[in-house]
C-alpha cells in the first residue's frame, strides 16, 4: 500500500513552520498514543504512521529531501543511505538505471533507520543504522533516568573476531575492485559508484570463509545497551548512540541506533513543552469563602492559596513546577484549573441549609449569572 504524504498525516500545509509541525504532531499523538486507545489496532498504526511523518518534516534537512524526492529519499535497498539518512540524489539515477541493490528486510522491535536492511549498510561496508521506539514516564523525562534495551541486531562474529576469515584462510586483495570495494558503472552520461559485486565492498577476499557467519564477519546476537536519557527530554525526542547500530561487514564501521522516545501517558498532567497543566477538585465552600489547598507537582505536594469568591474553571500558576528544561537550569510552570465539586448526596438538614444559604444570597451575589442575563437581553433586544 502506497505512503500517505506526511503533511497529510499530520494535517498541516507544506509551507508551514516547524513549530506548527510541533503542535500538530504532539496533538495527534495524544489523540492515538496506545495508553489512550487500548486494544485499538487502527489507533497503533496511525500513531506509528505520525511518528515516522515526524520524524522527518521535524528534522530541517529531511524535510528539505522529502519536499524535492518525496518518500523515494528514504527508501531502504537504493544504494544504501548515510548516517544523516538523507540519500545521495545519485540514487535516484541508480534506481532509475537499475544499478540499485534489492530492498533490505527489516522487523522485530526495532526497524532499520537508514539505509538497505540486515544485508549489508553503506557502500564502504558500514553496519546499518538502526532505530528503537522507547517509552518513558513523564516522571523519568522530568528526573532524567538510566534505561537499558535489548535488541537483536548484527554483531561481530565470535568464531572469527569479525574478520570473516576462517583459521589459516589467506585474504587477498580484490583482483575487481583492487581494494577499493567500489566499480565505477557508466549509465548513459552518468558515472556511478557502487559496491564491487566480488568482494562486497570489503576490498578483500577470502579463500575460506568463516562457516559461522559465511565470511561476513558479523552474526545476528542479542545486544543490551545503556543508555542515559536526560532530563526535560520531550516527546519524539532522538537520541544517538554511536556505534550502537548494526557492526559493519568484516571489521567496517558500526552503524548508529537512534532511540526515539515516546511519553506514556499520566494520570494527573498534560505537557506542553516544559509547561504542565493539570486539573484539581476543590469543595464549594472552599471555592466561596476561600483557603489552601495541596496542589501535587513532579517534586512532591505543594501548598496553593485559594481567594474567597473563586469561581470553577479558573486557572492559577504555580511558578518553577513544570518540567525540567532540557540543557537548560530551570524549570517551566505548572498551570492548575480548579473543578468546583458539588455534593450529590445531601440529607434533609443539609438541604434546608443550602435553601436557607440560597434565600439569604438573593441575586445581588451571583455576579456570572447577572452578567449571563444581561447579555441574553442584548440578544434578543431588537
Amino acid at each position: 500500500m502506497a505512503k500517505r504524504d506526511y503533511y497529510e498525516v499530520l494535517e498541516v500545509h507544506r509551507t508551514v513552520e516547524f513549530e506548527e509541525i510541533k503542535r500538530s504532531y504532539r496533538k495527534l499523538a495524544v489523540k492515538h498514543h496506545p495508553d489512550k486507545n487500548p486494544g485499538d489496532e487502527t489507533a497503533k498504526v496511525r500513531f506509528h504512521e505520525i511518528s515516522e511523518a515526524y520524524e522527518i518534516l521535524g528534522d530541517p534537512e529531511k524535510r528539505a529531501a522529502y519536499d524535492r524526492y518525496g518518500h523515494a529519499a528514504f527508501q531502504g535497498g537504493m544504494g544504501g543511505g548515510g548516517a544523516s539518512g538523507v540519500h545521495d540524489p545519485f540514487d535516484l539515477f541508480r534506481e532509475m538505471f537499475g544499478a540499485a541493490g534489492g530492498a533490505g528486510g527489516g522487523g522485530g522491535i526495532f526497524d532499520h533507520f537508514f539505509g538497505g536492511g540486515g544485508g549489508g549498510g553503506a557502500q564502504d561496508g558500514r553496519g546499518s543504522d538502526l532505530r528503537y521506539d522507547l517509552r518513558i514516564t513523564l516522571e523519568e523525562a522530568f528526573t532524567g533516568c538510566e534505561k537499558e534495551i535489548e535488541l537483536r541486531k548484527l554483531d561481530a562474529c565470535d568464531t572469527c573476531d569479525g574478520t570473516g576469515a576462517a583459521k589459516g584462510a589467506k585474504v587477498s586483495t580484490c583482483s575487481l575492485c583492487r581494494g577499493r570495494g567500489q566499480v565505477i558503472a557508466s549509465r548513459g552520461f552518468f558515472q556511478v559508484a557502487q559496491s564491487c559485486p566480488q568482494c562486497h565492498g570489503a576490498g578483500q577476499t577470502i579463500d575460506k570463509p568463516c562457516r559461522d557467519c559465511g565470511g561476513q564477519g558479523r552474526a545476528e546476537k542479542t545486544s543490551r545497551i545503556k543508555l542515559n536519557i536526560p532530563a526535560g527530554i520531550d516527546e519524539g525526542s532522538r537520541l544517538r548512540s554511536s556505534g550502537g547500530g548494526e557492526a559493519g561487514a568484516r571489521g567496517s564501521t558500526s552503524g548508529d541506533l537512534y532511540v526515539v522516545i515516546h511519553l506514556k501517558e499520566h494520570a494527573i498532567f498534560t505537557r506542553d513543552g516544559s509547561d504542565l497543566h493539570s486539573k484539581i477538585p476543590i469543595s464549594f465552600v472552599t471555592a466561596a469563602l476561600g483557603g489552601e489547598v495541596e496542589v501535587p507537582t513532579l517534586s512532591g505536594p505543594v501548598k496553593m492559596k485559594i481567594p474567597a469568591g473563586t469561581q470553577g474553571g479558573t486557572e492559577f500558576r504555580v511558578k518553577g513546577h513544570g518540567m525540567t528544561r532540557l540543557q537548560s537550569h530551570g524549570k517551566g510552570d505548572l498551570h492548575v484549573k480548579l473543578e468546583v465539586e458539588v455534593p450529590t448526596k445531601l440529607d434533609e438538614e443539609q438541604r434546608n441549609a443550602l435553601k436557607t444559604f440560597a434565600e439569604l444570597c438573593g441575586d445581588h451575589n451571583t455576579p456570572i449569572h447577572r452578567s449571563f442575563t444581561e447579555r441574553l437581553k442584548d440578544l434578543f433586544t431588537v
